[in-house]
């Protein structure tokens, strides 16, 4: 075997395991739900958001005929039902949480319709499929950062502050006996 191919291989194999090792993280909050019986400090919308997102690959995984696609997807979808239906099983609102699984499922539903229908030309709806399923998961794992535009500004000023702290440390031999807190 030739050095690219085991290091191609090395980290093809790298990607599995940690890609694998990531639709795993729910087991904690799985373990969770099931300690204390409810579904308190455990979202649903990961759960739900990466199983469309599991079942958009598989989807591309099967298109394109590449079984370790189709493998570890099988294995993240199977698993985020599994956190689903346990939410489900501990949530006392169920009803809401029923609604969100139908609506994204009904999108789910309606993009296989556009993406196996109305797409008839194969190498297209791979190249299409393969770029909305791109798409969602960059936003859907840069989604958590919209909790830090409020911060910004804070965010902004703290570094200013620090540089102006190293651009202008505080020389040893003068007072700022004004200035000190």
């Amino acid at each position: 075997m030739e050095a690219g191919g085991f290091l191609d291989s090395l980290i093809y194999g790298a990607c599995v395991v940690f890609t694998l090792g990531m639709f795993s993280a729910g087991l904690s909050d799985l373990r969770h739900m099931r300690m204390t019986r409810s579904v308190d400090n455990v979202q649903f919308l990961p759960f739900l958001t990466t199983e469309v997102n599991n079942l958009g690959w598989l989807s591309y995984g099967a298109l394109k005929g590449d079984g370790i696609l189709i493998v570890v997807n099988t294995v993240g979808a199977a698993l985020q039902t599994l956190y689903i239906l346990a939410y489900l099983h501990y949530c006392p609102r169920k009803r809401v949480v029923l609604l969100q699984t139908a609506t994204l499922l009904g999108v789910l539903l309606l993009g296989y319709g556009y993406f196996w229908l109305l797409v008839p030309n194969p190498e297209a709806r791979l190249q299409q499929l393969g770029l909305f399923c791109s798409v969602f998961t960059i936003s859907m794992y840069l989604s958590p950062l919209a909790d830090l535009v409020s911060n910004f500004p804070g965010i902004v000023t703290s570094f200013i502050r620090f540089w102006l702290f190293w651009k202008y440390p505080q020389e040893q031999d003068r007072n700022y006996w004004l200035l000190q807190t």
